[in-house]
């Protein structure tokens, strides 16, 4: 069996695009955590002010994921985060052996 670790991760997705489009991003990194890890929560934050302007924009959309997976699978994760349009930023942390 392979090896798994912990991870979490967040996101922040742009609202210049409307709340449905916010919605479809979402549902898509969702399912795809589920089809490649075991997906443990998820946790929307919702509308957030940014701490700076970020393409303009001064609100974003927080969701945080908390996933188990082999260690493949967050780099891949990084890499669509990074093609998608409506991503501003995320970020992938290996959670610690409790």
């Amino acid at each position: 069996m392979a090896v798994t670790a912990n991870y979490e991760t967040v996101m922040v997705v742009s609202l210049k695009n409307g709340e449905e489009n916010v919605q479809k991003v979402v549902e898509k990194f969702k399912a795809l955590i589920e089809n490649n890890a075991t997906l443990k929560n998820v946790d929307e934050w919702g509308k957030r002010k940014l701490a700076y302007l970020i393409n303009k924009e001064s609100e974003g959309y927080y969701v945080l994921f908390d996933f188990e997976s082999t260690a493949e699978f967050p780099a891949e994760l990084d890499r669509i985060y990074k093609i998608t349009d409506g991503v501003m930023r995320s970020i992938i942390i290996k959670k610690e052996e409790e």
